[in-house]
């Protein structure tokens, strides 16, 4: 907890109106990377607390459209559609269809990761499912040469997620944003430009 409260990421939050520490891992990423443009259809999977959806939002300024999706409640955000449900339910996709109006997907960013219970070879296992999860979702929905940003930690499975983005994407990046804490192992996977 004192290490929590003593964040400077999350006093920055405090301080600046982000929702997360997050938003500062998603804002170093899409500055470097160029990830966000006025006019884009932006879908957060695991949106909640709003932190992603947040950054997205602001960076479109009212020019584009940005639909997060959570098992959990999300307090409403200004620009941002939420949908409260599971992304794998057919009533949860109908919904993400007409929000987006039928137009695709530009960019899918992803942030889940599962509750921890301490066991590190499950929660390994369960991490790289929710990582595959987002990939099927993206590979679905993306428009062609659209980009993919997903949380991913290092262990088993790790090497086999990459192969499977490279045979979707023309180019995969790993970032490690300055906001990720130093003692875990995640890291993030950027799909540019799918196939």
């Amino acid at each position: 907890m004192s290490e929590h409260v003593n964040d400077p990421y999350v006093q920055r939050a405090k301080l600046e109106g982000y929702r997360s520490r997050a938003s500062y891992k998603l804002l170093e990423i899409i500055e470097r990377d160029h990830l966000l443009k006025p006019g884009m259809r932006v879908v957060d999977l695991g949106a909640a607390p709003g932190g992603w959806s947040q950054v997205a939002a602001k960076k479109l300024a009212g020019n584009g459209k940005v639909v997060a999706l959570d098992l959990l409640e999300m307090t409403p955000l200004a620009g941002v559609t939420f949908i409260q449900g599971d992304f794998r339910e057919e009533a949860v996709l109908v919904e993400l269809v007409e929000a987006l109006g039928g137009h695709p997907v530009d960019l899918v960013i992803s942030d889940m990761a599962p509750n921890i219970s301490g066991i590190a070879l499950a929660d390994q296992a369960r991490a790289m499912h929710l990582a595959e999860l987002a990939l099927e979702f993206a590979v679905q929905y993306l428009k062609p040469g659209g980009s993919f940003l997903v949380k991913v930690f290092q262990g088993d499975g790790f090497d086999e997620y990459i192969r499977a983005m490279r045979g979707h994407f023309k180019q995969v990046a790993t970032r490690k944003p300055k906001a990720s804490r130093g003692r875990t192992n995640e890291t993030y996977l950027l799909g540019i430009g799918l196939t």
